[in-house]
């Protein structure tokens, strides 16, 4: 199987004493393109060679955390651990995965990138039932960071 992706080791950062190294794609898959520079990651396993994950940006990923299936990493995010993000499935209508990075409280819905509020006017806009659905998984997740404190 071809990899996807490389590790630039010339182009690294220290991220609370552990190297991080930027990746970039070796061949084509989702919206990814070859030679398209992405975010950072520690080591191979925290980016899987199926599917169409991706780390774009200055995003990090490090420890133990796997980014996985069609799950983007974004922005100003860092996951250290499975526990700094979590992943949702819309059931109503797209059906596709949709991401909340606690790192950074932002969340991505297929081209859609912001804050939960935001998210929220954004689904109410689309059709009263989307808009209801991210309201209660926004809601959900202010419950769940109430829980960590």
């Amino acid at each position: 199987m071809n990899k996807k992706f490389e590790l630039l080791f010339d182009d690294t950062i220290e991220v609370f004493g552990r190297k991080l190294f930027r990746i970039k794609a070796k061949i084509n898959f989702g919206s990814v393109k070859v030679g398209e520079i992405g975010g950072y990651i520690e080591k191979e396993e925290n980016l899987s060679e199926h599917g169409d994950a991706w780390v774009y940006g200055d995003a990090w990923v490090y420890g133990d955390a796997e980014v996985y299936g069609n799950a983007r990493v974004y922005g100003d995010a860092w996951v250290k651990s499975p526990k700094d993000y979590i992943v949702f499935k819309n059931s109503w209508s797209s059906f596709r995965w949709f991401t909340y990075t606690k790192s950074n409280k932002m969340w991505k819905v297929g081209c859609f990138y912001g804050s939960g509020q935001e998210l929220i006017e954004k689904a109410y806009q689309d059709s009263e039932q989307s808009g209801k659905c991210y309201e209660a998984y926004v809601n959900l997740v202010l419950e769940l960071e109430k829980l960590d404190d």
